[in-house]
């Protein structure tokens, strides 16, 4: 199971009109709403299964715990995250689940405590980057606020599966614009890393959000559109829910084509959900 985020579709998530705080306090935000779901967790209930094969509560934790680390590192030492990643990408269909294995392996109490302290010294060293600062990843190196942009939607996305493990509901809020914008960036690498070629023109993409309001992607007379719940659209991107699930709507055929393979995250696709048993089964009903 792999969901590091492009890069590039990260990047692109977040324009300059929106400050680096303002990403950083929604980050803040999603991480204390998943923080909540398992800080009482009795020690069992960490062993859970996921909708992730072979993921439980822990494994997940555990991802965004390294993950966080590991952006930690990129952030303060180039050299050293030079030397993780040329490891990391000798493995690239592992390395992400061998970091979540080995956190997974801890007292929950431990991990618990690990993810807390990893997330909030990246805050401090991203809140505290020089205006201009990039850092390196795994791909082209990122900007502060795309560094944030990326964690928020990775740490929504694990949020989701944890969830959905405990049988509960999350209350959708508008910090899903981050999250929805990689996954519309992101197009052409939804073709990309399936073999396929990327349609030429842009799509236009209109998402009901939370609080009514319209957020709107590519040119208004764009002849292959995507329209729907923002909530929907953020479950398909990051493969929550199976698209039968979701009131989703693609008008011509590449639009409807991409709502098949859409994804924000790096790596191979992986299994996604079944049909009837996707993150908030009839998300749009809600």
């Amino acid at each position: 199971m792999s969901d590091v985020p492009t890069p590039a579709t990260a990047a692109a998530a977040t324009s300059a009109a929106t400050p680096v705080t303002a990403v950083l306090d929604d980050l803040r935000a999603e991480s204390d709403e998943l923080d909540r779901l398992v800080a009482e967790l009795g020690e069992g209930s960490w062993a859970l299964d996921t909708p992730a094969p072979g993921w439980t509560i822990a494994h997940q934790i555990a991802h965004l715990a390294w993950t966080d680390r590991a952006a930690l590192l990129a952030a303060t030492d180039a050299d050293a995250f030079a030397g993780h990643a040329a490891d990391a990408l000798k493995k690239p269909d592992s390395f992400v689940d061998d970091g979540a294995r080995e956190g997974a392996a801890l007292p929950p109490a431990e991990l618990l405590a690990r993810w807390r302290a990893g997330r909030e010294e990246l805050q401090g060293v991203l809140r505290a980057a020089p205006a201009g600062a990039r850092f390196p990843w795994y791909g082209p190196p990122m900007s502060a606020a795309s560094v944030g942009t990326a964690r928020l939607m990775e740490t929504w996305a694990h949020a989701q599966d944890v969830a959905d493990a405990l049988g509960v509901r999350r209350v959708p809020t508008d910090k899903l614009r981050h999250v929805a914008r990689i996954g519309v960036r992101a197009r052409d690498y939804a073709y990309a890393v399936r073999g396929l070629s990327a349609p030429g023109e842009e799509f236009r993409v209109e998402l009901t959000a939370p609080s009514g309001a319209v957020w709107a992607y590519g040119p208004e007379d764009a002849a292959q559109r995507v329209t729907g719940p923002a909530l929907d659209f953020c479950l398909l991107a990051t493969r929550r829910a199976h698209r039968s699930d979701l009131a989703l709507h693609a008008e011509g055929p590449d639009a409807d084509r991409w709502l098949d393979i859409a994804q924000a995250f790096a790596g191979p696709p992986g299994q996604g959900r079944e049909a009837g048993g996707g993150a908030q089964e009839k998300a749009a009903e809600a």
